[in-house]
């Protein structure tokens, strides 16, 4: 028997409410569990300041919580050696925040990336950070040499002005479009990330996207998920279920298909001597979820018992690589 499904097996039982339980669910159930097969993706969340405070932003960023502060390009240097020195397999880089254009060692730390082979998925409003001359022309130098593995994908609530500022604060749609805009005109690779905010179905989100990239002259296809994703509502309040290990068979997916299963994040928390990682890019706060301060070291199972686990990955079918 391997030794990780032992200490599945061995670890006490105690059911204590929904989402607790790291091995059984509320009704007894052996809760669903990732084994990580391979380290394709390491996410760098690079602080959560941000110059917006969005509604329902799921790791609470605003101009003044540093709860995860910057992350350092020299940091970022010795994850990267890591994953090298112990053939993780790691194929992208993803930069998070916050807002990644906010940290000042942000560009040298992308450089590092995209200069050793990788390729580079960055998270961007595309707003006045970004837009900044430093660094608008660390991004343009970066694009000379690297365009085919450099990815920004723009964070575009809704395709119309009205529901994005809605969760953005007024004055933020305007200036995203002018960032957008300098990212096109310049010959970067695009994508959008929207939201399924008004309750619309997917096929009418598709199509007023569609709507829009043509009248901005993006030559992006709203179909494709490459192009456009649109993450499931965060709704923190909604009730969700617990996963099984029955519900793989039930719903025909595989833990393969779980953003677990390939990916980690590295943090920066306040006061801390140096990064931890962990198990994902949506829980920043949960202890639970927090796998230690090293790469090698974090490939271990996670259990699937945050609410978020459900609605985002299994049940939403969303990841956050590229």
């Amino acid at each position: 028997m391997p030794a990780y499904v032992r200490l599945m097996n061995e670890m006490p039982r105690t059911i204590s409410g929904k989402f607790q339980d790291p091995h059984l669910t509320t009704t007894g159930e052996k809760r669903a569990w990732i084994m990580p097969h391979t380290l394709e993706t390491l996410w760098i969340n690079t602080g959560t300041l941000c110059n917006l405070a969005c509604v329902n932003c799921y790791i609470e960023s605003t101009p003044t919580n540093d709860a995860l502060e910057y992350i350092t390009a020299s940091e970022v240097a010795g994850l990267l050696d890591e994953a090298d020195r112990e053939h993780l397999g790691l194929k992208e880089v993803g930069f998070t925040g916050g807002e990644p254009f906010m940290n000042p060692d942000f560009i040298p730390m992308l450089g590092d990336a995209l200069s050793r082979g990788h390729s580079a998925l960055v998270l961007t409003n595309a707003m006045r950070p970004m837009q900044r001359p430093g660094p608008a022309e660390g991004l343009l130098a970066l694009q000379a040499l690297y365009a085919e593995r450099l990815t920004l994908r723009v964070s575009m609530d809704h395709y119309t002005q009205a529901v994005h500022e809605e969760e953005r604060g007024p004055d933020s749609w305007a200036p995203m479009i002018e960032g957008l805009a300098w990212l096109n005109r310049n010959g970067f690779q695009l994508s959008i990330a929207g939201r399924m905010l008004s309750g619309e179905t997917e096929a009418d989100e598709r199509a007023g996207y569609a709507d829009l990239f043509s009248r901005l002259g993006l030559e992006l296809d709203a179909s494709n998920p490459n192009d456009l994703v649109i993450f499931p509502e965060m709704d923190e309040d909604a009730d969700v279920p617990e996963i099984t290990t029955g519900c793989w068979k039930t719903l025909n997916k595989s833990p393969r298909e779980i953003m677990c299963s390939n990916a980690r994040m590295a943090v920066k928390r306040k006061g801390a001597d140096a990064p931890t990682i962990l198990a994902c890019t949506l829980i920043a706060y949960d202890e639970r979820f927090e796998l230690g301060p090293t790469l090698k070291g974090s490939m271990k199972p996670v259990s699937l018992n945050h609410p978020h686990c459900s609605r985002f990955c299994v049940l939403g079918g969303a990841s956050c690589s590229g």
